[in-house]
């Protein structure tokens, strides 16, 4: 699956923008000089002229599963016990929780479509659906906490080269090697991380 939209806002992975990035992921460079976001790859869920919202996908909460989390919140999942870990999605609201997954399953009164395909559910009603047999998506992450802009104020890391950009895909969303993510999304735009050392170092 490729989630990224028609009207994806960019045309390269150097962030010129031509619109918005909801949809699309970022992918920090080298030398980021936020230690929390360093090789981190977020998936924008929201991006308009007021603000930016995303998710990280590739930071997992040292030994917390989501199996562990719902049972900690008294949900008793349906499911068997599983090693898929929780993320941290980014520095504001770390008590929150942000489920984003596959559109198969929708909560009437809190799912927000965010690209073909995508969802975002805030609420305990995806939580609940995450630990059903019946209701669960076809693939979610469970992130706690977001990382978030405030106007122009992506925009503006785009134009220092904060970031890059590159379309997301299952693997990169949904898949569980982590540590191997940034550079998966580095390839995705024809990029190692060897050139982009070294380009940091001459600048």
């Amino acid at each position: 699956m490729d989630t990224s939209r028609k009207d994806r806002g960019v045309d390269n992975p150097r962030g010129e923008q031509t619109g918005f990035l909801a949809g699309q992921m970022l992918v920090a460079m080298p030398g980021i000089e936020d230690p929390r976001f360093e090789r981190a790859v977020l998936y924008v869920c929201a991006h308009d002229a007021e603000q930016a919202m995303g998710l990280a996908v590739n930071r997992p909460v040292e030994g917390l599963t989501l199996f562990e989390l719902l049972n900690n919140l008294g949900i008793a999942p349906e499911i068997e016990a599983g090693g898929d870990l929780v993320m941290l999605g980014g520095p504001v609201e770390r008590e929150r929780g942000f489920v984003l997954h596959t559109d198969d399953y929708v909560s009437p009164d809190s799912t927000v479509p965010v690209a073909d395909g995508l969802a975002l559910t805030v609420t305990r009603d995806a939580l609940d659906a995450l630990g059903s047999k019946i209701r669960r998506p076809r693939h979610a992450i469970l992130a706690l906490g977001y990382s978030g802009w405030g106007p122009g104020q992506l925009e503006q890391e785009l134009r220092d080269n904060v970031w890059l950009i590159c379309d997301a895909d299952e693997a990169l969303l949904f898949g569980d090697d982590y540590e191997n993510k940034w550079t998966m999304a580095l390839a995705k735009i024809g990029i190692t991380a060897d050139h982009l050392s070294s380009q940091a170092g001459r600048a």
